[in-house]
């Protein structure tokens, strides 16, 4: 009993998407329906052995398989690989596909990765693990992708060594790049590959396919987007998709039909002689793919449509009850599926910064947003409510943004000790990223 409860206190601990609001943003902290979970559980999925003979997990290989084809008509790709573990991972899977698609075509000197300023930052990170060459390139005055810049890189000397870029779409000031199809065609000319980040894909799934737009190849963040619990909940998924002059080189097996069988197609798992190699052992977090399937399933072509429908209109909702009182970054009139407010104005005036607010918002219950990112906003703070949250829960969160503008023309003090509610006070964050403590050591 005691150590029940001792876990039970340490949950009440913890803040998490079942607890209140959670606006993370380019995170998708969205309801994680519980029939996922009771189909990932059935004893035919959590019962088996990536070493078994094919013919026994025939119903398995029917789920990835299922899987690729609906996330190819939502992404408008022909072939996935199920081993990379995370976005971060997806992302290091896609640079090595470019890359190998490079080498097949004897052209190694192609080692430069173009990634704007507001990527991700795991964006450049994984462009270094995967043995290239960063280039970043600035963003325009509305936010989006400079062309004029892009242009003159590909068209130059340097055009001959670039290995392709790495966007996301939306973008993570929450804008959709008008110029998407002049960018992909500028990298596609200069010989170049074109990457898409899926961690926003969340405002565009049946709508708008990284395929059309022009991308070669994708990762798909099923722990985000296809509602698999994430974060402490993991593990997580981060599947990549390709066009098919790039199919050859996936890692790992993938699944074919290959054949019939009283009705009913068999399948079978074959590696390309071509694979650039192993991303992770087997296929990947396969009960996380099953997890994802179900809520494909469920939901259904109208379905995902209505789900990003939801979050962008959620998303738009709360930046129009807060622009008033809060900058909008680049000033848009209309956002995606998350905003970004600037608190520069509010740190000058009030000396009230973007981290005391969103400290403010922990003594509210509310999780608080992405701060300091994207870098190209000073003072940010990067909202998305998702589809899941109601108009009930979204009224009540601005009115708490908006209660903590006027407390900090107020009383700025107040919110510079916040939170005071919490198990712990504020903690010394910057300390704490220099020198992280790894072990704890019990005393004897």
């Amino acid at each position: 009993m005691d150590l029940s409860r001792h876990y039970t206190e340490l949950a009440h601990k913890a803040h998490g998407i079942n607890d209140g609001f959670y606006p993370l943003g380019s995170c998708t902290m969205k309801y994680n329906p519980r029939i996922n979970e009771k189909t990932a559980s059935l004893d035919g999925f959590t019962g088996v052995h990536p070493l078994q003979p094919e013919s026994t997990v025939q119903g398995c290989l029917q789920v990835l398989k299922e899987t690729e084809e609906a996330l190819a008509a939502i992404t408008g790709m022909e072939a996935f690989t199920f081993q990379p573990a995370a976005g971060a991972h997806g992302e290091f899977t896609g640079l090595l596909l470019i890359k190998a698609w490079h080498r097949a075509n004897r052209q190694p000197r192609r080692t430069k990765i173009i990634v704007p300023d507001s990527a991700h930052g795991t964006n450049p990170a994984s462009a270094v693990m995967a043995g290239m060459t960063v280039i970043n390139i600035e963003s325009d005055a509305k936010g989006c992708v400079d062309v004029d810049k892009l242009r003159e890189l590909c068209e130059g000397e340097e055009g001959q060594n670039i290995a392709g870029l790495m966007l996301t779409n939306p973008n993570t000031a929450g804008l959709f790049d008008p110029n998407i199809q002049e960018i992909t065609r500028i990298i596609h000319d200069c010989g170049g590959q074109c990457y898409y980040d899926g961690a926003n894909l969340n405002a565009v799934m049946g709508i708008a396919r990284p395929g059309d737009m022009g991308f070669d190849c994708v990762h798909l963040n099923l722990h985000k987007t296809f509602s698999t619990p994430h974060g402490g909940g993991g593990p997580g998924a981060g599947l990549v998709g390709c066009k098919e002059h790039l199919a050859r080189f996936l890692p790992g097996k993938t699944v074919k039909i290959t054949g019939e069988k009283d009705g009913c197609p068999v399948y079978a798992m074959e590696k390309s002689d071509d694979s650039f190699g192993e991303m992770k052992s087997f296929y990947g977090n396969f009960l996380v793919v099953v997890k994802a399937l179900t809520y494909i399933r469920s939901l259904g072509a109208e379905g995902i449509r209505q789900a990003s429908e939801g979050a962008v209109l959620n998303a738009n909702y709360m930046m129009a009850k807060l622009r008033d009182k809060y900058d909008i970054a680049f000033d848009t009139k209309i956002c995606m599926h998350e905003f970004v407010m600037d608190l520069s104005s509010l740190l000058k005036e009030t000396g009230v910064s973007a981290m005391d607010i969103a400290k403010g918002l922990l003594d509210h219950g509310i999780h608080p947003p992405t701060m300091y990112f994207p870098l190209t906003v000073h003072e940010a703070l990067m909202v998305e409510p998702t589809e899941t949250e109601s108009r009930e829960t979204l009224d009540w969160a601005v009115g708490v943004l908006r209660q903590l503008y006027d407390t900090a023309h107020a009383d700025p003090q107040a919110l510079h000790g916040a939170p005071v509610t919490t198990p712990v006070r504020r903690l010394d964050e910057v300390g704490a990223a220099r020198h992280p403590v790894l072990r704890y050591t019990c005393a004897e």
